[in-house]
């Protein structure tokens, strides 16, 4: 989708959730400011009890509270409250670049995209991510790409470029880390197009820190994956439950049936019991999954319907 105003210069909105980042975000946004002198500048204090609202107003930046903790929260009041043709949303911590902010907006601009994401996973140092942060990431991108027939390396990143159509379309409902996996796959599934642009990704200054817990966050994270898989691609996601319960039935269930036929007696009968239960929860799953996936369509061609009249 281009930009709604194509008669004159677009107007870009810079959006920067933040919790205790008094030590990088007067830099960040000076950054910004020189990269682009006439987009609006907003910092979200998501509850600081640091400097960092003080700091964000020095260096020119427009400050909006979020009282409820969370990023997630932060995403949702910023998609409500930032009125723009293109917003882009990066993090506060100084980890990202601010030059690449010109070819994150480059397919944006030109029509070519919905969503741009700023992939980090090229161009780090030793020092950028915790153990376990990379494989985690590729693992959950790996599970996306093969549900959607997508191509996304990065979804954790916070480094993001959106039309005004894309940030009204999506309904956040995360709370915490866990929203830019939703950002991805509610697109997905409604169809957006997402770039992705390769991006320098640096590690923290000296006094900052990370607010990410690697085990509760990845919980969260694939725990949300879930969700989203179930509410969006129920038919994937309990097909594949139908394929894993299916195959069990029929492991389980071959001594048992062998016994019968040569004996006309069933010996193995906890394996029997096994192989029945585990073919009825598959095709239980199996028609659960399609029945999900007829009413999801149906909700899904309701929601086109309604925005192609609200556009009116």
């Amino acid at each position: 989708m281009a930009p709604s105003n194509p008669s004159s210069s677009p107007r870009i909105a810079i959006t920067i959730p933040c919790y205790q980042e008094e030590k990088t975000i007067g830099q960040v946004v000076t950054d910004f400011k020189a990269q682009l002198p006439d987009a609006a500048i907003y910092v979200f204090d998501n509850n600081c009890t640091d400097r960092t609202a003080e700091f964000a107003r020095a260096a020119g930046a427009t400050v909006i509270r979020e009282k409820k903790q969370g990023k997630g929260y932060v995403v949702a009041t910023l998609f409500e409250v930032v009125d723009a043709d293109i917003i882009v949303m990066i993090d506060g911590d100084g980890t990202y670049d601010a030059t690449a902010v010109h070819r994150l907006l480059a397919p944006v601009l030109a029509g070519d995209a919905d969503m741009v994401v700023a992939a980090r996973l090229e161009q780090y140092t030793d020092k950028s991510f915790r153990k376990f942060h990379v494989a985690g990431n590729q693992m959950v991108c790996g599970i996306i790409n093969k549900i959607f027939g997508a191509n996304i390396s990065d979804i954790f990143s916070g480094y993001r470029a959106f039309t005004r159509e894309c940030a009204q379309a999506i309904p956040i409902t995360s709370r915490g880390f866990d929203v830019e996996t939703e950002l991805t796959v509610q697109s997905l599934y409604r169809g957006m197009v997402i770039k992705e642009i390769e991006a320098p990704y640096g590690e923290r200054p000296a006094g900052s820190f990370s607010k990410l817990r690697t085990l509760p966050d990845g919980m969260r994270v694939l725990l949300r994956l879930f969700l989203l898989l179930r509410a969006y691609k129920p038919l994937s996601l309990f097909g594949t439950l139908f394929i894993v319960l299916f195959l069990v039935a029929v492991g389980t269930g071959i001594m048992p049936f062998t016994e019968l036929v040569l004996h006309r007696y069933v010996a193995s009968r906890a394996s029997a019991i096994v192989s029945i239960a585990s073919g009825m929860l598959a095709f239980m799953s199996l028609s659960l999954g399609l029945v999900l996936s007829s009413v999801n369509q149906r909700f899904l061609e309701l929601e086109r319907v309604v925005v192609k009249r609200f556009k009116r």
